[in-house]
């Protein structure tokens, strides 16, 4: 029986993601189970044993990423996909659409979604800076400043102009986000914030998790400085090295990366997305 996850589930979810080795777990700043309750999580109960699970919960209007896929020995994956994706469309075409994500870094989930029908759009794409020494950038009239709680607001509108949709933010995972940062820095003018980074890392690593100008101010030199200003912390603190991933076909972003002496690791993930209409 495919049914809708709940918290009562917390600890037979918890086993399993913790025991199975088949499972695919999206990059997030929530756990699989801080996901429980919301829209769109699903368990394959026998008798009374959870056997798969399948989440994809919303986290922005319209753009359901999948965040847990999970299964047990003695299912293949595809049947356990089949299974759990038949009642996930359905539901999810209920209850008006949606565009439906995933990074695969796995071939075998690779395959799953393609031979679902999933489209692949885009690679996500790694880079690696190891110390080395840099010019360091100013952009005029630019202020970079350490990000404090109270800019989150600014900061999420900055990134929700910077990105298309799937890529979106919200207001909630910017504060979980900064809650977990090693560093943050925003840029800011006299008319406000207009761009910002978010870093995390431990010991001498680092991984600029999200680097964002607003599409207005771009151009002006804005991520140079603030990568420069992070650079600077980074030496500071010992850490030698900072990886940072992108999509493929942001080409303005590879470019700034690639200036500023990163360099591709030659590691690629496919991004998929299935569009299921309201129905």
């Amino acid at each position: 029986m495919v049914r809708t996850a709940d918290l009562n589930d917390h600890q037979q979810l918890s086993n399993l993601i913790f025991f199975e080795t088949r499972l695919h777990r999206h990059l997030d700043w929530r756990s699989p189970l801080e996901w429980l309750g919301a829209p769109y999580y699903w368990a394959l109960e026998e008798g009374r044993q959870i056997t798969a699970a399948l989440a994809c919960p919303t986290e922005v209007d319209g753009i359901a990423w999948v965040r847990l896929f999970v299964y047990t020995g003695h299912w293949s994956p595809e049947d356990a996909w089949d299974l759990l994706w038949s009642t996930a469309r359905k539901t999810i075409m209920q209850m008006g659409g949606a565009t439906v994500a995933a990074i695969a870094m796995q071939p075998w989930f690779q395959k799953i979604l393609a031979d679902s029908q999933f489209e692949n759009r885009q690679h996500i794409v790694m880079l690696e800076w190891q110390y080395q020494p840099w010019t360091s950038s100013k952009a005029d009239d630019v202020r970079i400043r350490r990000m404090t709680e109270t800019d989150i607001p600014a900061v999420t509108s900055v990134d929700n102009a910077a990105f298309e949709p799937l890529w979106h933010n919200s207001l909630d995972t910017l504060q979980r986000a900064f809650s977990q940062a090693l560093v943050v820095t925003v840029a800011e003018t006299r008319e406000g914030i207009i761009g910002y980074q978010l870093t995390t890392g431990h010991g001498q690593r680092a991984h600029l998790a999200r680097l964002a100008v607003h599409p207005a101010l771009q151009g002006r030199g804005v991520g140079r400085a603030l990568l420069s200003d992070l650079f600077a912390y980074l030496m500071r603190t010992g850490t030698t090295r900072l990886s940072v991933n992108t999509q493929s076909d942001n080409r303005s972003s590879l470019k700034l990366y690639q200036n500023m002496g990163f360099n591709r690791t030659g590691e690629e993930y496919p991004v998929y997305t299935f569009e299921v209409p309201a129905g």
